[in-house]
């Protein structure tokens, strides 16, 4: 695996490369890093080119002030003309372009600016509608939380519950390694990323508008991006593609990876 970067609006910005054939970028979500994916990364890479970036403040990206959703959607063209400057004939025909949570709101924003870019993209434990007012004080009060305990000590809470409930007994250790890996967030990212959750707009048009084929993954037990509202979007694209994880909250690719890894290969061998 290779690990390159990017400057972007003066700030370096670290992403993996794995694989070959055509592309997919797989983004991450809040209080993650690229890391997150590694299962899928292993899965994919002896048939795909894997693109994974850290947005900023994330992993090995530097923090860079006053970005938002689209400022990710941004760095990720920007990678994929990079990219493509290295390898064309296998960006050419366009990425398929996999997000997490906040990382399918990145995926969204993408698609809406640079739809010529992909051809297909998937939202995974995420949503194309904006924050309800019930939502945006959850994400508030969560900012103000960590203004006065810290990052750490709030993804120390919050991470727990990201889990189904026999994942979490099962598997302690590795949530506790998740935690530990959260030290490297500052309270200034996890700030910055809330308040471009809060301040999205509602994208449910691009899925409407985009022709190509859109996978979802949801979480049967997700509290995060509940299944009834995950399920509200699914009908409106043209080639929808819908899974539903059952033993799975918002996790899915740790908790339920042998489905998850299947899921994403046959959706992306067959747009491809």
């Amino acid at each position: 695996m290779q690990i390159n970067s990017i400057i972007y609006q003066n700030s370096d910005v670290y992403y993996r490369v794995t694989g070959a054939g055509q592309t997919v970028v797989l983004q991450h979500g809040f209080g993650e890093d690229g890391t997150i994916w590694q299962q899928q990364i292993d899965f994919l890479k002896n048939d795909f080119r894997v693109v994974v970036p850290d947005i900023p403040g994330s992993g090995l990206s530097e923090f860079s002030p006053g970005a938002n959703i689209e400022t990710y959607a941004e760095i990720i063209k920007w990678i994929l003309d990079a990219e493509s400057k290295k390898l064309p004939l296998q960006v050419s025909d366009g990425a398929a372009l996999i997000g997490h949570s906040m990382g399918g709101y990145i995926t969204l924003a993408f698609a809406e600016k640079y739809p010529q870019y992909l051809n297909s993209f998937g939202l995974f434990h995420s949503s194309a509608f904006a924050d309800n007012e019930d939502k945006k004080d959850t994400r508030r009060k969560a900012i103000e939380f960590i203004k006065t305990k810290g990052a750490h000590t709030f993804l120390k809470l919050t991470t727990p519950t990201l889990f189904a409930k026999t994942f979490t007994e099962e598997h302690a250790e590795k949530i506790t390694a998740l935690i530990e890996q959260g030290k490297s967030f500052t309270n200034a990212a996890l700030i910055q990323y809330y308040d471009a959750m809060i301040n999205r707009p509602d994208r449910t048009a691009i899925l409407q508008n985009f022709n190509k084929p859109i996978l979802f993954i949801i979480g049967e037990h997700d509290q995060a991006i509940p299944l009834q509202s995950s399920l509200q979007q699914c009908y409106l694209p043209s080639q929808s593609h819908v899974n539903i994880l059952t033993q799975s909250a918002h996790m899915g690719m740790w908790e339920e990876k042998e489905k998850a890894n299947n899921l994403l290969f046959n959706f992306l061998v067959n747009k491809f």
